[in-house]
């Protein structure tokens, strides 16, 4: 497991890492199963937690922080209600209905919005972090956040679900802000 060097710390407890943008090669990989249900598990769930409220994220996927594996961490709350983060191992949606178009944006993508349709309602199977089975249903965001954080773990970004010309505006934006040496 590659892991990312923090760049912070929240607590001394538990280091933030460091959050990869857009061009990463990880980002566009789909990630492996989670096999081993140990200390450094439960490590990576808290860092990557720490991360995704100190980024002021709802959700968080293990491959936006170097690591090639099927975790991610959500919180639509915002860090308000603690009890109600979700951490899963293997997710998969199994079942999903309804639409939603909403605006929405990555930690991978800062600054970068786009209109993306989603369901409106997901049922999705996966692991905690013990390795028990575990089955959760989103509405509304949650049903997003599971969406978008589960396309990460498959190696799809937002701007796969664009248009062909959104996509191209959005990756000419992203070449200025490399040459203006704000990516990276």
């Amino acid at each position: 497991m590659r892991v990312t060097n923090p760049v912070s710390i929240i607590d001394q407890q538990k280091q933030v890492f460091r959050i990869l943008k857009y061009g990463a090669e990880v980002l566009q990989r789909k990630a492996a199963p989670v096999t081993k249900f140990d200390a450094e598990l439960r490590k990576l769930f808290d860092r990557m937690i720490a991360t995704m409220y100190a980024e002021h994220g709802v959700g968080l996927a293990a491959p936006q922080v170097g690591v090639s594996q099927q975790v991610a961490v959500i919180d639509i709350s915002g860090g308000e209600d603690r009890s109600k983060i979700i951490r899963i191992c293997n997710p998969e949606i199994v079942e999903s209905h309804g639409k939603q178009s909403i605006e929405e944006g990555c930690l991978s993508f800062p600054e970068i919005r786009a209109v993306i349709s989603r369901p409106k309602h997901v049922l999705v199977k996966g692991q905690d972090m013990d390795g028990n089975p575990i089955e959760l249903e989103g509405d509304e965001l949650l049903a997003r956040a599971f969406c978008h954080e589960i396309d990460h773990l498959n190696g799809v970004l937002i701007i796969d679900h664009v248009s062909a010309l959104k996509r191209d505006l959005i990756k000419r934006r992203i070449k200025r802000k490399i040459k203006n040496g704000e990516w990276g």
